[in-house]
């Protein structure tokens, strides 16, 4: 079954993504409310897999969420978690319900969350889950033996074109699509030329690229991701511009710098589409899209 998600991506669209981080207990309905304020203004929403190691309620259950109120889900699935026996079986059991978009993670550190004694797994990494995608596909675990029916996916992976430095990142990135990956999503991008320095480099490939946009709502926000997240690179001209908004007035100036970035990004035809990522403040996502100059989707 190929994926609305998939159609899309084929049609040559400007294509928006966004994330949706399921709760950290069993209260549903905050998710439930973001899923349905975006389920048809987004091509595809993400499903966050315990984001930075912090555990949460799983991938999988919201990507069903999102599956039962009619909206297209990615499964973002992680290699830090899970053996090969047990990747493989939540993909076939994704696919059996449905869900036939999937983002390969290998996944952050477990010093990074709030569970600093849980042991990663890593017994595959982003790459070979990829390829281990492709391999049911063709009938076949990683075993080598033969499957009663055999899942459909359109597969993911992602970039970070502001690492420094950048070659480690497109030796991961070649891996990736010779894998099989379709589509690429990056880490959040702030610097414009250095995505268009990228780009000059992965329009060889037969890949769709995704630009990363990560609201910032403070300029403490900003520094804390320079600091702390490998490959993010906030500019200080922005974080001295939203350190320059009214007081209450810093999250109206992100989403405006958003807006400008995304606006930017489609008028120049630098990629193939955006991923919007709002951290906790998924509500703001048709705001962005509205900054932008961008209709809903299925408009």
């Amino acid at each position: 079954m190929i994926s609305s998600f998939k159609k899309a991506l084929d049609s040559g669209k400007f294509i928006v993504t966004c994330e949706v981080a399921p709760p950290k207990g069993m209260n549903l309905e905050q998710t439930a409310h973001h899923i349905d304020l975006l389920k048809d203004k987004v091509h595809a929403m993400n499903l966050t897999d315990h984001q930075s190691s912090v555990m949460r309620f799983p991938s999988i259950g919201g990507a069903l969420m999102v599956r039962e109120m009619g909206g297209e889900p990615i499964l973002q699935m992680t290699c830090r978690d899970r053996n090969r026996l047990a990747l493989q079986a939540d993909l076939l059991f994704a696919a059996s319900r449905g869900i036939n978009n999937v983002l390969c993670l290998t996944g952050d550190s477990v010093m990074l969350g709030d569970h600093k004694t849980a042991k990663g797994v890593f017994d595959l990494d982003s790459s070979q889950l990829v390829a281990a995608v492709r391999t049911l596909e063709r009938g076949r675990d990683l075993g080598g033996n033969d499957l009663d029916g055999s899942p459909s996916f359109c597969a993911g992976a992602i970039v970070t074109p502001e690492a420094n430095p950048l070659e480690p990142q497109l030796i991961k990135f070649e891996k990736k699509i010779e894998a099989g990956a379709e589509f690429i999503q990056t880490q959040a991008v702030y610097d414009l030329e250095k995505l268009k320095d990228f780009m000059d480099y992965a329009r060889q490939f037969r890949v769709k690229i995704l630009a990363g946009i990560i609201l910032l709502t403070s300029a403490p926000m900003a520094r804390f991701m320079n600091k702390n997240i490998a490959g993010v690179n906030v500019p200080q001209p922005l974080i001295d511009e939203i350190s320059e908004a009214p007081k209450g007035g810093a999250i109206s100036k992100g989403i405006e710098i958003a807006g400008r970035m995304i606006k930017m990004i489609h008028s120049e035809k630098i990629c193939d589409g955006v991923h919007i990522m709002a951290i906790g403040k998924e509500e703001l996502v048709p705001e962005i899209m509205a900054a932008a100059g961008l209709a809903p989707t299925t408009s």
